[in-house]
């Protein structure tokens, strides 16, 4: 059901201005579970809500559905964010090898090609600079570079199929790195709307509880059911 209210706001969140996107500022699962709450008890004050001039149906009856794709906005984002970390630590894993790797196939070529001296220009370019996504581009420059002379690499007896793995490790490492380096970003789409349906879920809370305050504040009653308990 989530989603299908996801997809049912997603042009209406998509509208909201920038100037308009709130943050949460508390735990997006408290506030949903709050805006549950709030949908059940402001069913016994309808009639001193709507007299009072609450649009019944713009704030109240739509808010389960704002609810709803509150809730699966943020759970995309979660998936999102937790892919990322995850990516994040399997690159502090598998980096180290790599450059361990990158280097020993640098060795190599040094030994294979000792008397070519434009092979031994080549490996030094290749060996040139630093950084992550240079180690990675490295390592298809080093494949590229040893199938296109296997015939020094095949005199001291090297194993071709290391040239493969260069290649297939750059690939996965690239796409590695681009997730990990996501683990710190706030600005994917998948967190904006999370808070833009955050702000849409948001404006109807406060219109419902800054009208139930009003109406019930001499009432501690009931007063009670339209205060925020996270942040009392």
């Amino acid at each position: 059901m989530s989603k299908q209210n996801y997809d049912v706001k997603l042009v209406v969140l998509e509208a909201i201005s920038q100037e308009e996107v709130k943050k949460p500022k508390s735990p997006v699962d408290v506030y949903l579970q709050e805006s549950e709450n709030l949908f059940i008890w402001v069913q016994e004050d309808k009639k001193q809500l709507v007299n009072t001039g609450l649009d019944w149906n713009v704030y109240v009856l739509d808010l389960p559905i704002r609810t709803g794709a509150c809730r699966y906005a943020q759970a995309v984002w979660m998936k999102e964010r937790y892919s990322q970390e995850e990516a994040a630590k399997e690159w502090k894993e598998e980096a180290p090898k790599a450059y361990t790797f990158r280097n020993d196939l640098l060795a190599d070529f040094r030994f294979a090609f000792r008397r070519r001296s434009d092979l031994l220009a080549r490996v030094r370019a290749i060996a040139d600079g630093e950084g992550d996504a240079d180690m990675i581009q490295d390592l298809m420059d080093i494949s590229v570079l040893g199938k296109a002379n296997t015939t020094e690499l095949q005199a001291v007896k090297y194993d071709l199929t290391r040239l493969d793995l260069a290649a297939q490790m750059s690939n996965d490492l690239a796409e590695l790195l681009a997730k990990a380096n996501g683990a710190t970003m706030d600005n994917s789409k998948a967190k904006e709307l999370r808070d833009r349906a955050y702000t849409h879920l948001k404006d109807a809370m406060t219109e419902i509880k800054e009208t139930g305050k009003y109406v019930f504040r001499k009432n501690p009653e009931r007063f009670k059911g339209y205060i925020s308990r996270y942040k009392k």
